[in-house]
């Protein structure tokens, strides 16, 4: 069987790392920039950390900071107007998950303009041409979108978010800078964290997992579980660590899919606008218990690789047992909720629910086929 890899064709990592950007631009002769990103980073001068290396060589750019946490396909549409508009040869993305894709999206369109809907890219790649070069500054620590093919929209008017799988995307230039996601507040690094670490351990349990995406996953796993707790702390060096872990989940879990959590935690930041990190963090422990008879003995290796004992003649039962108290421990620790009781009085649609996560494109990696009976009942299990 023939198992394909995609990585960035450049990645930069550590302290000061932002001021490579420059360098990686100007040997690629690109003289105009669009910087894609959000409205909460320019207030916070995160984005002039990066326009201002832009003034300083000499790069003509132009913002674009309409950004939203869970981007639609206005967002998109308004981006790539700009791009097209200031004549753009390419697009710095300072941001996490939400800008990234944001960026890839337009990335895309401006080159494969046949595609300017950008549902039509929704599954697996359809575009002849790569996208416009992107290089990805990232800000958080958890969605990997830096290294990952893929990006997620949402669609208001049908209430939905949709997945692309596009190798045209991909970044040519990650910058992963620590300094620029020091300053996350607590809940949102407990959040994006958690989020990285679901990437790893669906990226280990997906029914396309290799020995070359296992060995990703399985140290993202490890240094995500050995540092989140004093990352939302504020510790700089296991922030730092994060940063690390969260890219390697991505090296992984790009090359060979996720599963039910992420395709079910999809439909929840569309109707109710709930962040993703956070779905997907409550979303984890039901789904690992559904998933349990059909790991092998991955849980194991998920349970040794967060710190967990396991003694060498438990048995199946033993170490996914103990494997999903890790987990939970674990989320426990970091302070995320076992339910999602933020939604008020809103009506819930749980047939809705469950039909926009049986058809997201990240069902077909779970491990284990799942019926609309089963994905309503872990819906009330966390909602409410």
């Amino acid at each position: 069987m023939a198992n394909r890899m995609i990585l960035n064709e450049t990645s930069w990592f550590g302290s000061g790392s932002i001021k490579k950007l420059p360098e990686e631009l100007k040997k690629r002769g690109i003289e105009r920039v669009l910087v894609v990103t959000d409205a909460g980073l320019v207030k916070a001068k995160i984005a002039a950390k990066i326009t201002s290396l832009l003034v300083s060589n000499r790069i003509v750019y132009q913002i674009f900071d309409k950004v939203k946490s869970n981007p639609t396909i206005q967002n998109v549409k308004s981006a790539v107007e700009t791009a097209s508009q200031f004549r753009a040869d390419a697009i710095v993305a300072v941001g996490g998950g939400s800008v990234i894709d944001t960026a890839k999206a337009v990335s895309i369109i401006c080159t494969n303009l046949e595609f300017s809907d950008v549902r039509k890219l929704e599954g697996a790649s359809k575009t002849a041409k790569k996208g416009l070069p992107l290089f990805a500054v990232t800000t958080t620590s958890g969605t990997a979108a830096e290294v990952t093919i893929n990006y997620v929209i949402t669609d208001e008017t049908r209430q939905r978010k949709f997945v692309c799988i596009d190798p045209h995307d991909i970044p040519v230039v990650a910058i992963v800078d620590p300094d620029l996601s020091s300053k996350m507040p607590a809940k949102l690094c407990a959040s994006c964290g958690m989020d990285a670490l679901v990437h790893a351990i669906e990226g280990y349990l997906t029914k396309d997992a290799w020995q070359m995406t296992d060995m990703y996953c399985l140290e993202a796993i490890r240094i995500i579980s050995a540092n989140i707790k004093d990352a939302v702390k504020g510790k700089a060096a296991a922030r730092e660590q994060m940063a690390y872990g969260q890219y390697i989940a991505g090296m992984g879990f790009s090359n060979c899919g996720l599963g039910l959590v992420h395709a079910m935690a999809h439909p929840l930041s569309a109707v109710f606008d709930v962040p993703h990190g956070e779905a997907c963090a409550i979303l984890l422990s039901p789904v690992l218990k559904f998933n349990a008879a059909s790991s092998g003995t991955k849980y194991k290796d998920i349970a040794l690789a967060m710190g967990a004992k396991v003694g060498a003649k438990a048995t199946a039962a033993t170490y996914r047992k103990t494997c999903m108290n890790a987990v939970d421990k674990l989320l426990k620790e970091c302070g995320i909720p076992k339910k999602i009781d933020s939604l008020g009085d809103q009506t819930i649609d749980y047939d809705f629910l469950a039909e926009s996560a049986l058809k997201d494109a990240c069902i077909a990696g779970n491990p284990k086929e799942i019926t609309r009976k089963k994905v309503i009942e872990i819906y009330k299990s966390i909602l409410k």
